[in-house]
């Protein structure tokens, strides 16, 4: 596959310690994987060119987002409840989508049978 391709894209447009790179080289392997089972019938990871690994490389920065956020701080009295700041987990994964969009499966919400 071409994760050393999204491994390199991700470092790039990630923030990604040396530390977390092994974690990110396996959340590309993972993305790539979980992409190329999203693809349209006949298209395959090198018939989308570029965009195949640097979708990879958003779906993986989203892995790795997530896995730094959740709650920072939580306190009983007078509730407090402070989240990570700055979790772009999500807006990577709409940058996967919108590179990768045009050769992924339609998974969308459609109605059938709907009498007027």
């Amino acid at each position: 596959m071409e994760d050393e391709k999204s491994l390199e894209l991700a470092r790039l447009l990630g923030d990604a310690g040396e530390g977390e790179i092994p974690l990110l080289r396996t959340l590309c392997r993972a993305a790539e994987e979980e992409l190329a089972a999203r693809l349209r019938e006949g298209a395959a990871p090198e018939t989308c060119g570029t965009a195949f690994p640097l979708a990879a490389a958003w779906l993986a920065l989203a892995g790795l987002e997530g896995s730094r956020g959740g709650v920072e701080r939580f306190s009983a009295g007078d509730l407090t409840i402070q989240c990570a700041q700055g979790d772009r987990s999500g807006w990577y994964r709409e940058q996967a989508e919108r590179v990768l969009g045009r050769w992924l499966r339609d998974d969308g919400f459609s109605f059938r049978g709907v009498r007027g």
